[in-house]
């Protein structure tokens, strides 16, 4: 399968994605948000989850804020 079939095959999805302001990189941090979640429903302090993410994943505390912020944001209003 060549790279236009999947993309043409998926037009329909990603051009919904697109629409909500999805960028491909996102589903790097899948994991991380998942594991903030469970982190936070088991009653952990913010703070303490983005330093323990922060260096679990290897990435700034300030980029755990705002993947946090991206993936939590509501965006019904934005879908089509």
């Amino acid at each position: 399968m060549t790279f236009y079939e999947i993309v043409n095959f998926n037009k329909e999805l990603l051009g919904r994605l697109m629409k909500i302001g999805f960028k491909p990189d996102d589903c790097r941090w899948i994991e991380l948000y998942a594991e903030y979640g469970r982190m936070k429903f088991d009653g952990d302090k913010v703070t303490y989850i983005v330093s323990f993410l922060s260096d679990r994943y290897k990435v700034s505390e300030r980029k755990i804020y705002a993947i946090i912020k991206r993936f939590g944001t509501d965006c019904t209003d934005r879908a089509v």
